[in-house]
């Protein structure tokens, strides 16, 4: 068995938390960059260059890449040969984005759902564990702004309506959500589980490298197809009508109930921010 104390997980969520607020993934900037030399309309174009005129500006000054530093999402996949001590593992994770938020300035944008009164510090993080075999423990840390969160949503489909239902689902969540979460996005896709799992998934979709398929070839196909319908809208970067809509699709999945078709889609705005680490 394996001992972990609190401290070495919080000073780990801290790490992370402070370069994530500043620096897009590099399969992020990739695609961006892509995106700008095959984008051909004038004013997409330029938009494009300005957002990666952005993401090097703020790795430069170290400061948020993003106004909007997310809700704290936080994925630990924790061997059980690992035995955590010295404290809470949920108070380890909040102290962490806690003193990250505050020694980066980072905006703290956590509050009461009906007060609307603001916890002033970040948190609570939304804190996800996976049980999973050995003796380490891997953490992904990922800022969610919620501009794009708000223009995601979950389908429970029937099992009839099979690949193309799913594929439908998210072309029209992104076609939806039109310019308001400042595409070119990033979508995270849920298959099968429960209501609930499918939109675990969903995220967990998200902090994989943009342009990675999924290792199902049936899966990577929808990935293909959903993103080759979503980049024919023709929304383009911030809306303004290009060949980029969407940067990548990834696709999550889980074995789900003979009555069910559960599909959650969780919209990632331009700025992908995913920062991991093994303890």
């Amino acid at each position: 068995m394996r001992k972990i104390d609190c401290k070495t997980i919080e000073d780990c969520i801290y790490n992370l938390a402070l370069k994530a607020c500043v620096s897009l993934t590099e399969p992020c900037k990739k695609a961006l960059e892509s995106a700008y030399a095959n984008e051909d309309g004038q004013t997409c174009a330029f938009a494009l260059k300005t957002l990666i005129e952005n993401f090097d500006t703020a790795e430069k000054l170290n400061i948020p890449v993003c106004q909007d530093t997310g809700m704290a999402v936080v994925i630990m996949e924790i061997g059980q040969e690992v035995r955590i001590e010295g404290g809470s593992l949920i108070s380890a994770v909040n102290e962490g984005v806690r003193r990250a938020y505050a020694d980066g300035y980072f905006r703290q944008s956590i509050c009461d759902p009906l007060t609307r009164i603001n916890t002033g510090d970040n948190t609570p993080a939304a804190l996800h564990t996976e049980i999973t075999d050995g003796d380490t423990v891997s953490i992904t840390f990922m800022p969610k702004g919620f501009g794009s969160e708000n223009t995601s949503k979950i389908f429970m489909l029937t099992p009839s309506q099979g690949t193309d239902g799913i594929i439908d689902a998210i072309v029209e969540t992104v076609k939806l959500a039109g310019s308001r979460p400042c595409p070119p996005v990033y979508v995270g896709v849920g298959i099968g589980g429960s209501f609930d799992t499918c939109a675990y998934l969903a995220k967990k979709a998200l902090t994989r490298d943009i342009a990675t398929p999924n290792a199902r070839e049936d899966i990577a196909d929808i990935e293909k197809q959903a993103l080759e319908r979503i980049n024919a809208l023709g929304i383009g970067c911030q809306g303004f009508r290009g060949k980029v809509t969407a940067l990548g699709v990834s696709c999550e999945w889980a074995p789900t109930h003979i009555a069910g078709l559960p599909v959650a889609v969780n919209i990632q705005c331009h700025c992908v921010r995913c920062q991991k680490a093994v303890i």
